[in-house]
């Protein structure tokens, strides 16, 4: 199933509302009310879900937030790991080893943007590896070796071999973005004038016009991508990109939009975390938000 061949006018003046609405609200997220570094300290419930992914060690969905790190056991309460800060950009890279960004505690001294940031022991503790104080990455992804990271102050889409130093590639307003597991060079991005494509590494990108407006999306497996609008419905493409269907309706507005596998996807919204095992077909509560 195609959709219309042009981005219209008012959905563009919509992805522009939403990115610049979700600045603001991210920009209000930037100083959690709580110690950060001490793991002991008294927080708020999970809420403010910015992002989702699976640990591969265990299979663990974590939740990342304005409050910190959740763990999300089956059946149990949500449970903070590590540092209270601000976490952005949260992506999960191998089996205890995550990525991301963001803003620290109220009360810790440094720099307002975390830049990017590591863990090694699932989530417990953190370390900077690069762009502190510089960069507040809100989207990143960690493929073929290389961390592709979008900086929401400048706009800018880095690239980078080491995790230290890092090559400028193209400059346009991303809400998300993400990278073809066949090809370090193939990136789609949702951007204010629509779904846009890259073959050359996010230096130049061009439009796909047959495309939906999507806030989200996650490329899982080689010419499969799923995303989602501001409307709350899923869409598939399974041919990079270029034409896609609708698969069904999340419960509500996605904050955060995670697909691990073609058939696992979750979605976090304001009251809830759902999960869908038919890419986003059906969903059930995986965990409820206060």
């Amino acid at each position: 199933m195609t959709l219309p061949g042009k981005v219209s006018m008012r959905s563009r003046l919509h992805i522009k509302l939403l990115l610049t609405l979700t600045a603001l609200t991210l920009s209000a997220c930037a100083t959690p009310s709580v110690t950060a570094g001490d793991s002991t300290s008294t927080t708020p419930d999970l809420a403010h879900v910015h992002g989702l992914g699976v640990d591969p060690a265990d299979g663990m969905l974590y939740a990342a937030s304005h409050y910190g790190l959740f763990k999300l056991a089956p059946g149990g309460a949500p449970e903070r790991v590590g540092p209270v800060q601000d976490v952005m950009g949260f992506t999960v890279v191998g089996p205890r080893h995550f990525l991301g960004s963001g803003h620290p505690g109220s009360r810790t001294d440094g720099p307002p943007h975390l830049g990017l940031v590591e863990s090694t022991d699932a989530g417990q503790t953190w370390r900077e590896l690069s762009l502190a104080g510089r960069a507040d990455l809100h989207s990143i992804e960690a493929k073929h070796g290389l961390v592709y990271g979008y900086d929401s102050q400048s706009r800018q889409l880095m690239v980078t071999t080491d995790m230290r130093n890092w090559d400028n590639r193209a400059r346009l307003a991303v809400s998300d973005f993400a990278v073809d597991p066949a090809s370090p060079d193939v990136i789609v991005a949702n951007t204010t004038d629509g779904l846009m494509r890259s073959s050359d590494g996010g230096r130049n990108f061009s439009l796909l016009p047959d495309a939906p407006e999507l806030v989200f999306v996650e490329w899982p497996a080689s010419g499969t991508l799923l995303g989602s609008d501001p409307n709350n419905t899923i869409y598939i493409s399974a041919d990079g990109g270029n034409t896609w269907a609708r698969q069904g309706q999340a419960p509500g507005p996605p904050g955060a939009f995670a697909a691990p596998s073609v058939s696992d996807v979750y979605v976090g919204t304001e009251t809830a975390i759902h999960y869908s095992s038919d890419g986003g077909r059906t969903f059930t509560i995986r965990q409820a938000l206060t």
